[in-house]
């Protein structure tokens, strides 16, 4: 008989005492968790949702069960139903090094349907926030006195004085994706779970595919959002699928009648911001746009690369593009250098540097195979071959985890499978998911024409989840509503998109 989780001053253990030898079966032996209520915040406290939290302790090294240990923060957020469905959504987050918990918190409202009928479950992957992050704020200091990627004598000085701080407290091998879904089942038998659902965000794909190799019995239904296929080692030629996605979104703005008539073609203005700032970085000062104060930064075209890189991601970012550029080219580079800002904030504060070395160099670097053609492809983009470098650079020093043989093997899986595509994405483009789908005879791929990277939050997306997971199954599933979304028009003034 296994031991099931205690939920302190919780409304739903019930079920699970009464079929607690029936839900697991063939199980390790359930670690005891203590859930209490708890709130999950959103990366700036913007957003808190009510949840149930507990730790869960776990080998640092499974193999070593006796040596140091780390606790899983884990959240449960309760169906809204008084008798849930059986089967809750574990929700994964992106990355490599984004936490569930805050990612979740910002994102509730796009799972509200499937939680009337079912708990939500959060597990900060191993190495993010609550679980032992693998974080160094020290090693972002001063990154914005270049205009210029940083050096390789940075990048070595950063990079072994975050290894020197996280070894105090972690040993960063024992964090690769094939661990973290050890503690995915293992949290899934501590809460008396016997099937589950999974929603994976871009990186939270590759662990939800990861899951089903390992725990196939364990898995009812999967949505992937953001597909990346296991057998593509993601990185590599970042640069080339970048460039792809920041010309369709300039020409987009060329089609549109309105954008075009206030600024023309965008592609011939970045080129000449871009040509610009490669012959002169400039001076800017600016208004941190999450704190007020004033910040300098020397502009050029590394910060100009993170933005377009970075605003492609987000339907809502990329509609400033043509605006930003505008400004830049008629000497105005406030706008372009405010966004850098934004961007820099939000995306460097939500990521577990270390954690992300972990996984990227152990999983992703190793196995990167660059022609001679390819490169020269990358350096024809705005981001050149200096992430290809940087990469290579951190990853030399960095220790490497344990990676299965087969982790890159394609999968194959009659379970059913939602994929989520945008047309814009600049990271994961729809002909990953179409490559995924072929493993798996049972799915179902949607492509958001003009989305960028992630569906979650577009329009009707919500219902779309609520009714695969539901059905589980994509036969006659209704997506018609996916096909009439619109990305936010372009803001021809800083007022605004135009009527």
């Amino acid at each position: 008989m296994m031991r099931v989780v205690v939920r302190s001053g919780s409304r739903f253990p019930t079920l699970a005492l009464i079929a607690a030898s029936a839900l697991v079966s063939a199980a390790p032996a359930a670690a005891h968790l203590a859930l209490e209520p708890c709130e999950l915040r959103s990366s700036g406290d913007l957003m808190l949702v009510k949840a149930e939290c507990g730790r869960l302790p776990v080998a640092q090294n499974p193999a070593d069960p006796h040596g140091r240990r780390i606790d899983l923060a884990v959240a449960v957020v309760p169906a809204v139903r008084t008798v849930p469905r059986p089967d809750p959504l574990f929700v994964l987050a992106g990355g490599p090094g984004e936490a569930a918990t805050t990612f979740y918190a910002g994102v509730a409202s796009a799972f509200a349907p499937i939680h009337r009928d079912r708990d939500i479950v959060l597990v900060d992957q191993r190495g993010t926030e609550g679980s032992n992050a693998l974080d160094c704020p020290a090693t972002r200091r001063g990154r914005h006195a270049d205009a210029g990627p940083p050096t390789r004598a940075q990048i070595v000085a950063a990079t072994e004085q975050c290894l020197r701080l996280l070894r105090k407290h972690a040993h960063v091998r024992d964090y690769t994706t094939g661990l973290a879904v050890g503690d995915l089942n293992r949290v899934r038998v501590a809460l008396g779970y016997r099937k589950i659902d999974l929603y994976g965000s871009s990186y939270g794909t590759v662990v939800a595919q990861e899951y089903l190799r390992r725990f196939p019995r364990h898995v009812r239904t999967m949505i992937l959002d953001g597909v990346v296929p296991p057998q593509v080692p993601i990185g590599a030629l970042s640069a080339l699928s970048a460039q792809r996605a920041v010309e369709r979104i300039f020409a987009d703005c060329a089609a549109a009648t309105a954008c075009r008539a206030r600024f023309g073609n965008p592609l011939v203005t970045y080129r000449h911001v871009m040509s610009t700032l490669e012959a002169h970085p400039v001076e800017v000062t600016v208004a941190d746009p999450t704190r007020g104060t004033p910040v300098s930064l020397r502009l050029g075209t590394y910060q100009l690369g993170q933005v377009l890189r970075l605003a492609s991601y987000t339907p809502a970012l990329a509609a400033l593009l043509p605006l930003d550029l505008h400004a830049a080219a008629a000497g105005n580079y406030r706008p372009l250098a405010g966004q850098y800002l934004f961007i820099d904030r939000v995306y460097s504060h939500a990521i577990a540097v270390g954690m992300n070395n972990s996984v990227v160099c152990s999983e992703d670097v190793p196995f990167y195979h660059v022609t001679a053609r390819q490169r020269a492809a990358m350096r024809r983009t705005f981001l050149g071959t200096a992430p290809l470098r940087e990469l290579r650079t951190v990853c030399k020093l960095w220790p490497k985890g344990p990676v299965a043989a087969d982790f890159h093997a394609p999968l194959h899986s009659d379970v059913p499978v939602l994929l989520l595509s945008g047309g814009n994405d600049p990271i994961t483009p729809p002909r990953y998911a179409r490559l995924v789908a072929r493993g798996y005879p049972h799915s179902l791929s949607v492509v958001v024409p003009q989305g960028g990277h992630g569906q979650l939050m577009d329009p009707c997306m919500d219902k779309v989840m609520a009714q695969f997971v539901q059905r589980a199954s994509v036969a006659g599933l209704n997506v018609a509503c996916v096909h009439a979304v619109r990305p936010m028009p372009f803001f021809l003034t800083l007022n605004g998109p135009g009527p």
